[in-house]
């Protein structure tokens, strides 16, 4: 049990059946009254934010949320097969859990798996991903405008833009939180 004068940023509990996390709290003691716990939080499965305030006294269950590192295999159909390195076991996940970013992701790149209560909620890839661009028109000569760029297929079926000198087999890096191209691969 958690009491909501205990809340730190970060801090995971349960409130009327749903996982919220802690982003910012203030306690706060006005000159008349009793004191309180204002709180924005996070519904950690859904991404909800609201605020609300709390009787510093009341309580909360905690709400244990797990994250396992996990090797992605294989899709089949709708399923998405992951791999956990500790027991080699294959973990089947819904493409429904999965979110637009994991269209960077190949087979054998390690993420993130979060689970509560042993549901998995959310499969966050690399932040960094390195991959080869599989079709890419050519950049036209002469066009030497700032910022110009071309949109690139790359190994995985995801389409970006890219610069125009990035040519077809050309690793490169890309942010998968944004989708957005940021160098040439070593």
């Amino acid at each position: 049990m958690i009491t909501a004068g205990d809340f730190r940023n970060g801090v995971t509990f349960e409130l009327d059946g749903k996982v919220m996390q802690v982003v910012e709290f203030q306690h706060v003691k006005p000159g008349k009254g009793a004191a309180f716990v204002r709180t924005k939080m996070k519904n950690v499965i859904t991404g909800a934010v609201t605020e609300t305030s709390f009787n510093p006294t009341d309580k909360f269950e905690n709400a244990t949320v797990e994250r396992r590192q996990m090797e992605y295999s294989y899709q089949d159909g709708d399923l998405y097969y992951f791999m956990d390195p500790e027991t080699y076991d294959l973990v089947p996940i819904d493409g429904s859990v999965l979110n637009d970013n994991f269209k960077f992701v190949k087979e054998n790149m390690t993420c993130t798996v979060y689970s509560y209560k042993d549901k998995i909620y959310n499969v966050e890839p690399p932040t960094f991903v390195e991959l080869q661009v599989t079709k890419s028109d050519p950049g036209e000569r002469g066009n030497t405008a700032t910022n110009v760029t071309k949109p690139a297929t790359l190994e995985t079926g995801a389409e970006i833009k890219v610069p125009l000198f990035i040519n077809e087999g050309e690793m490169i890096r890309i942010d998968t939180r944004t989708g957005e191209y940021l160098e040439r691969a070593k």
